[in-house]
């Protein structure tokens, strides 16, 4: 029996986004967050190979800054498992070396941004190098996290159930995330996330939302916020349908 998920965003833009998930368990919930952050594979530089560097940084610290550009990473079925792609730059001072000098092999893997500073180069200072980038998972190296933020907290109800008594100071009362108002979705940025701001001289009542999640996640432009997720629960079913036959053994 197929169970339906109910979905419903909150906010939506290509590299960040806030969706509600109802009828999940927190289980599912944070299987899906992991999943984010460990199981979808991005492409990221893997191997440098240095042909000058003059610059004031040793060859093993600038590996590590272009380890860290983040690439584009192409549509499912493109690349398996650690296949490669090219990348060269050179760049010679006075300038500064930025990830747009990154030039690929291949046009579907790019740097995701053009202004990653990577070194600063002075007169007569150059940097030359040849990578390999390679498609892994963040599970194996914190570089191919496609998601910098991925993060989830329950859905919460507020209740208005009276008046403050007459003489009562109103208290600020901070909440965050998004609270759900007469069926409505509102998000708590709306009223500096403090209830007080929203319902002036009321009493409020607050609670959690069974099996409602808002996610709130940001990538590192490898790919959508809405692929991330899309990839990520395309993770949790492939390995539940391994255990799956597994078990059936």
């Amino acid at each position: 029996m197929t169970e339906e998920y109910d979905v419903e965003f909150v906010e939506r833009e290509e590299r960040h986004a806030r969706f509600l998930v109802r009828g999940v368990t927190p289980a599912f919930a944070n299987g899906l967050r992991r999943a984010m952050l460990a199981d979808v594979p991005t492409m990221a530089i893997d191997t440098v190979r240095f042909v000058e560097n003059s610059s004031v940084m040793f060859d093993e610290q600038l590996a590590l800054r272009l380890g860290l550009v983040p690439l584009t990473t192409p549509p499912e079925g493109e690349f398996a498992e650690d296949d490669t792609v090219t990348l060269s730059i050179d760049v010679e001072g006075p300038a500064t070396a930025y990830s747009g000098d990154l030039v690929s092999s291949d046009d579907i893997v790019q740097p995701a941004d053009d202004n990653v500073p990577i070194i600063d180069l002075k007169d007569d200072q150059r940097l030359e190098a040849e990578a390999d980038a390679a498609f892994n998972r963040g599970k194996n190296h914190a570089k191919h996290q496609g998601a910098v933020a991925a993060g989830y907290r329950h859905l919460q109800r507020v209740e208005v159930v009276g008046d403050l008594p007459e003489f009562e100071e109103p208290e600020s009362r901070i909440i965050r995330g998004v609270i759900e108002e007469d069926g409505e979705l509102v998000a708590t940025s709306e009223f500096d996330n403090d209830l007080s701001n929203r319902y002036p001289g009321k009493e409020v009542e607050v609670e959690d939302v069974p099996n409602a999640f808002v996610f709130n996640i940001e990538t590192d432009g490898s790919f959508s916020a809405e692929e991330l997720v899309a990839r990520a629960a395309d993770s949790i079913e492939s390995r539940a349908t391994e255990l799956e036959d597994a078990v059936q053994l």
